[in-house]
């Protein structure tokens, strides 16, 4: 079943993602298995990301290679909150 995983990153800058976005690029996971869609957001300080994935699985697996990645980026990883999909339009 499909989920829904919300992060909040107020620590995480719009630089620090562009990092990150180079390194699931270079790790061939620019567009990876599972991932239905992905939204970024910039807050008053930080960012919101909105991902819609196959299952939570999917989600998992590719946390495996992002979280390195992220921290190599100075940031800090967060747990999402995860729900599941109702519906999409």
């Amino acid at each position: 079943m499909a989920i829904a995983a919300i992060f909040e990153l107020p620590d995480f800058s719009q630089e620090q993602y562009a990092k990150t976005l180079t390194g699931l690029e270079a790790a061939g996971l620019g567009s990876p298995d599972g991932r239905i869609s992905h939204v970024a957001a910039a807050m008053d300080k930080g960012l919101f990301i909105v991902d819609l994935w196959q299952s939570e699985e999917a989600l998992g697996k590719f946390a495996e290679t992002l979280t390195p990645i992220i921290i190599g980026a100075g940031g800090t990883p967060a747990e999402p909150r995860i729900f599941q999909v109702h519906n999409t339009i």
